[in-house]
């Protein structure tokens, strides 16, 4: 009958690993698919909200599969406007709306009310800072049917899509 002693090397070879395989090791990128999308952000513009509600509910459904954030960006200019006289104002109006959207989603819900000297020319890039200042990792905005004009000057949507650096869903 063979000696069972063990020899210094066989024995920790025996010993369980140190490390975990890397299926049960990378339990990190398993979260991540879990987690794809933490915080998703929704530009919004409040005098045209009614036209919104099939990118609003996209976001809410995201929101809700992935248990993330939606974060209301809205962009105003300094002078009153249709929405709101003052900056402060059009902010307590992204607050209570990002509150009622909450409300009827069942998400977490914020609000960001950003002002620009002229947001008709300044939206574009205010957006693509938003993206990065609200930590947003996919961007859900609404389109309209595209017309002659989209041919000349490219719509917002579009120029979101092709220059940030996260994931953009553009809903008609």
């Amino acid at each position: 009958m063979a000696d069972r002693r063990v020899t210094p090397e066989v024995e920790t070879i025996r010993q369980p690993l140190a490390y975990k395989p890397v299926f049960e090791r990378d339990i990190g990128i398993k979260r991540r698919r879990d987690k794809l999308f933490k915080r998703i952000m929704v530009p919004v513009d409040l005098a045209h909200a009614g036209e919104l509600t099939r990118a609003l509910q996209c976001a809410a459904d995201l929101a809700q599969h992935y248990k993330a954030t939606i974060v209301y960006v809205g962009v105003t200019s300094a002078t009153p406007g249709s929405v709101a006289h003052t900056p402060a104002e059009f902010a307590q109006k992204m607050t209570a709306f990002a509150d009622e959207q909450g409300k009827e989603s069942g998400v977490d819900t914020e609000s960001l009310a950003l002002t620009s000297h002229d947001p008709k020319v300044d939206l574009d890039p205010t957006l693509l800072k938003a993206v990065e200042d609200t930590d947003a990792d996919l961007v859900v905005m609404a389109s309209h049917i595209p017309n002659l004009v989209d041919y000349v000057w490219p719509s917002n949507g579009g120029t979101v899509a092709a220059r940030a650096k996260v994931s953009v869903m553009v809903v008609r």
